[in-house]
């Protein structure tokens, strides 16, 4: 066998060391003989554990527990440790962990476990979408297209559209919710660093077994932080996942949140929009046009006013930026957590984890969030009120559809809680009263004029008192002309004086 470490060992060497002192040859691929004959664990990725618990001892081999050091007895261990069937169970669990922070290389977040958990959360009720029904999709997303082009000046964009299954939901948008929760989920593993490391350094060590603690090597304090801040990325990760699985199984479209999540795709999931019509005594045909309207007025938006993507990125991640870790709550865990329940890690990431009091720059780019998936979800509804007249129950749907925007689903609230973020259009009636009164006001393009950039966009004033948003708008363009006016002088050199021009200085 080759000398050269592999490149697990030569990422994370000091990290390896501890854990091979920790938990003997049960971390790590093993380099004795035999290895080729050791069995493999089938429930998933093995860091070398095999055998079964107290076998070396029934066999009065010198091994002992297997992947423990030569003569560890568990039954010497307190409560919950002697029970070699509790031991397996445990070491499995810690294998399947630190596989996945083996793989995660650099990153906080093991994206790829991330994206598996949100697979699993599914579960086996995810049909695939049909022929018949691709074809129901892509007609609608054709027609509403065809409606569109008379009720706004945004050109179609000539894509076909795409219907998704929630695999393929979570597949499509997968990118896009790495984008928006990788900041929270850093913050979150250096938290959890933090605290073991302050717990081992300045307090009495975590809550181990003194045996175990006895096992521990000199140099702990930072290993074992730096192991836990990723054992923290990949606990957190794979409740995001559990997060994205659930929103998976209630979204209707690639943008149903606001966010062009799919990419500049128009797509919608034929399975949650029949769950949707269900109960609304509206035929399945209406139910899918009216949420096709809705899908491809928003990808003309996002593809026609290019900045607001990023525009509402940047604010999350602004957001995200600020959020602060409940301390107290990360050690009251850390100094609880039960070695023999793993679960409680993933628990840890609930409620109360994030500190509820925001920085001023967190409560200004909440603000900008809510206005602008507000304005967003109001130009859609007032521009499907106007291309979707023909639709015998339009009312009812849109009725129903502003309320589950302006309050959420289930799932929503979850991730809500998870990130610390609620991505919701709080002011959603009166955005679409905006732009309501601006296409009376200025017609079709007047109204879709003012996303032509960002400064001109609407702010919280403008929902207060729609008909002064012209004034209010006039006022800011003057204001602007006069502040290019002085930055122009000043580079001149004839601000407040003759002074020098800039060329004429030595």
């Amino acid at each position: 066998m080759s000398d050269q470490p592999d490149d697990n060992e030569r990422r994370e060497p000091n990290e390896e060391e501890f854990l091979r002192k920790l938990f003997g040859e049960a971390f790590g691929d093993k380099s004795s003989d035999g290895e080729e004959d050791s069995p493999k664990s089938a429930s998933g990725p093995s860091m070398g554990f095999t055998g079964t618990p107290g076998a070396g001892q029934q066999s009065g081999s010198a091994s002992g527990f297997p992947g423990f050091p030569p003569g560890f007895d568990p039954s010497q261990l307190p409560p919950g440790f002697g029970d070699p069937q509790m031991m397996q169970q445990i070491m499995g669990q810690v294998q399947a962990m630190f596989s996945a922070m083996q793989n995660q290389g650099e990153q906080t977040v093991n994206w790829e476990l991330t994206k598996n958990a949100a697979v699993t959360a599914l579960g086996e009720d995810d049909a695939a979408v049909t022929p018949v029904e691709s074809k129901q999709v892509d007609d609608a997303l054709r027609l509403a297209e065809m409606w569109l082009n008379e009720a706004t000046s945004f050109e179609a964009l000539g894509a076909i559209g795409r219907g998704l299954s929630r695999k393929q939901w979570i597949e499509q948008t997968f990118a896009s919710w790495q984008r928006l929760t990788e900041p929270v989920a850093e913050s979150v593993g250096r938290a959890m660093g933090q605290v073991v490391r302050q717990q081992l350094e300045d307090g009495e060590g975590l809550n181990l077994p003194e045996e175990m603690k006895g096992m521990l090597p000199p140099d702990a304090a930072g290993q074992v932080a730096s192991m836990m801040e990723r054992m923290g990325g990949v606990a957190f990760g794979a409740q995001i996942g559990q997060a994205i699985g659930e929103l998976a199984g209630e979204v209707h479209s690639g943008s149903d949140i606001g966010l062009p999540l799919a990419g500049k795709a128009m797509a919608l999931v034929p399975g949650n929009i029949k769950s949707f019509g269900k109960g609304l005594q509206v035929e399945d045909e209406e139910v899918l046009l009216y949420l096709a309207l809705r899908e491809a007025a928003r990808m003309r938006l996002f593809v026609r006013a290019p900045w607001l993507e990023d525009d509402l990125f940047n604010a999350v991640a602004q957001y995200a930026a600020g959020i602060h870790i409940n301390m107290e709550r990360v050690e009251e865990a850390a100094s609880q957590i039960d070695p023999s329940n793993p679960q409680e890690m993933e628990d840890l990431f609930g409620e109360g984890l994030f500190q509820a009091d925001r920085t001023p720059m967190q409560e200004a780019a909440l603000t900008r969030i809510e206005t602008t998936l507000a304005l967003v979800e109001g130009w859609v509804d007032d521009v499907v009120a106007e291309a979707g007249a023909h639709l015998p129950s339009l009312a009812k749907l849109r009725e129903t559809m502003n309320r589950r925007r302006a309050t959420g689903g289930p799932a929503e609230a979850a991730f809500a809680a998870l990130v610390g973020l609620e991505l919701r259009p709080r002011r959603l009636r009166d955005a679409a009263a905006l732009w309501a009164h601006l296409r009376q006001q200025d017609g079709v393009e007047g109204r879709d004029e003012v996303w032509a950039h960002p400064d001109l966009q609407p702010d919280e004033a403008d929902l207060d008192d729609p008909a002064g948003f012209h004034r209010r708008r006039a006022e800011r363009q003057a204001e602007a002309a006069k502040i290019d006016d002085e930055l122009k002088k000043l580079l001149d050199g004839g601000y407040d004086g003759p002074g020098t021009p800039a060329g004429d200085q030595g």
